[in-house]
């Protein structure tokens, strides 16, 4: 998977929605990095353990 690096008409948009949402509620970016921070956690606790990759091997 790769990031796209070419500019969209959709990326001005998407990052004006987001500059709305910041003014209008000053804590949005910390409740959007908890939400974030435990999507993490969750992907991370779905890794195989180093015991459990030993053990496919």
């Amino acid at each position: 998977m790769a990031p796209e690096l070419e500019p969209r008409p959709d990326h001005a948009s998407y990052l004006d929605s987001w500059l709305r949402v910041l003014a209008d509620d000053k804590r949005a970016i910390f409740q959007a990095a908890a939400h974030a921070q435990r999507a993490v956690a969750y992907l991370h606790g779905l890794q195989p353990t180093v015991s459990e990759e030993r053990e496919a091997a």
